[in-house]
C-alpha cells in the first residue's frame, strides 16, 4: 500500500481526517500532528516530518495563508513573494528527494472583509506557485477554485477555516488528485 504525506497548514488539517478516511484500504495516509504554518516552517519541519512518519510514495502539499498574512501594525506580507517562491522551491528540492510524487495544492481564498488577507494577493502568490509548479512538472490541485465557488458555504465565521462542507469539497478533490498516483 502507498504511503501518502499530507502537508500544510490549518486548512490541511480540516481535510485530513476526511482525506484519510475516504483512502481507507487505498492508502497510508500520514501528516505531522502539528500545523505546517508558514512556508520556512514547512521546510523547517519537512526531513524531520519525513523521518518520523517514513517515507511518502505520494505528498499533497500547501503553503500560503500564514505566509502572506498582515498582523496589523504590519503593512508587508509576513513572507515576501520572492521568499515565498524561493521557500517552496526548496521544499520542493526536498520532497523530490525522496522519489515521491509532489501534488501541490494552491492557497484557498478569504471572504472580501478578511482581516489582514487579501484574495488579489492570495491570486498573486498562487500565480508564482503555479508557475514554479509548473516549471518542475509538478500536478497543482486548484483548490482555491473549489473553495472560490461558494465562499460563504466553504469558509466558517472566522474568515479563514473551512466549513464542514468546505473540509468535504476540498477532502473530495485531494482524493481525486492522489487517486491518479495510487
Amino acid at each position: 500500500m502507498k504511503k501518502v504525506l499530507l502537508l500544510g497548514d490549518s486548512i490541511r488539517m480540516g481535510y485530513e481526517p476526511l482525506v484519510r478516511k475516504r483512502l481507507e484500504g487505498e492508502a497510508e495516509v500520514v501528516a505531522p500532528a502539528e500545523n505546517g504554518r508558514f512556508a520556512k516552517h514547512t521546510l523547517w519541519g519537512v526531513n524531520l516530518w519525513i523521518k518520523e512518519l517514513g517515507t511518502p510514495d505520494i505528498v499533497h502539499w500547501n503553503n500560503g495563508l500564514w505566509d502572506l498574512h498582515h498582523e496589523p501594525p504590519m503593512v508587508e506580507a509576513l513572507t515576501s513573494l520572492d521568499e515565498y517562491v524561493h521557500t517552496i522551491a526548496r521544499t520542493l528540492n526536498e520532497l523530490k528527494r525522496t522519489g515521491a510524487s509532489v501534488i501541490f495544492a494552491t492557497t484557498t481564498p478569504v471572504p472580501y472583509d478578511a482581516p489582514g488577507r487579501s484574495n488579489a494577493e492570495i491570486d498573486l502568490y498562487n500565480a508564482a506557485a503555479v508557475e514554479l509548479m509548473s516549471r518542475h512538472g509538478v500536478e497543482v490541485n486548484d483548490l482555491n477554485a473549489v473553495v472560490k465557488q461558494d465562499l460563504d458555504g466553504n469558509i466558517c465565521e472566522d474568515r479563514l477555516h473551512l466549513t464542514e462542507l468546505g473540509n468535504e469539497r476540498c477532502a473530495e478533490r485531494v482524493v481525486a488528485a492522489i487517486r491518479r498516483y495510487l
